[in-house]
């Protein structure tokens, strides 16, 4: 893991799980997707470079979960039940870091978010990924 920008460490709520991945395009690449787990689970993520996630510590109380198609995985603490990372559908041999993990990142840290087509999903549809909208946060005024 060479760049500075690029490797970050992170892991779950109550420390069970930590690990270490190399983004793709660091944070570059954030997003939400509107498929039916994703918007329950309401994550941001970031693309991890391919072999790019390390799992320092908790292999052992990292369980996953899988449905439809049962191609993605999505990965969480056994412990506090927070998401870390997840397996892509659209690409087995790549995942995704949900960026609420990494040290020193907040979802709130983006003022606006690319929200992408998982109900129209390119495994299904035979279309490129296309965007379903933008969500945008705006911080309140102090009072």
């Amino acid at each position: 893991m060479t760049s500075v920008t690029n490797s970050r460490t992170g892991g779950c709520h109550c420390g069970a799980v930590r690990f270490e991945v190399m983004l793709s395009d660091g944070l570059q690449s954030v997003r939400r997707c509107n498929c039916s787990y994703c918007r329950m689970r309401g994550s941001v993520v970031a693309a991890a470079a391919p072999d790019g996630i390390k799992i320092l510590q908790g292999d052992d109380v990292l369980t996953s979960y899988r449905f439809n198609t049962g191609t993605a995985q999505h990965f969480f603490c056994s412990r506090c039940g927070i998401h870390t990372h997840h397996q892509r559908r659209s690409d087995p041999n790549r995942h995704a870091v949900n960026v609420a993990c990494l040290d020193g990142v907040s979802p709130f840290d983006f003022p606006e978010m690319p929200v992408t087509d998982g109900i129209n999903h390119p495994n299904d549809t035979g279309k490129p990924m296309r965007l379903a909208g933008i969500l945008r946060f705006e911080s309140a005024s102090e009072p």
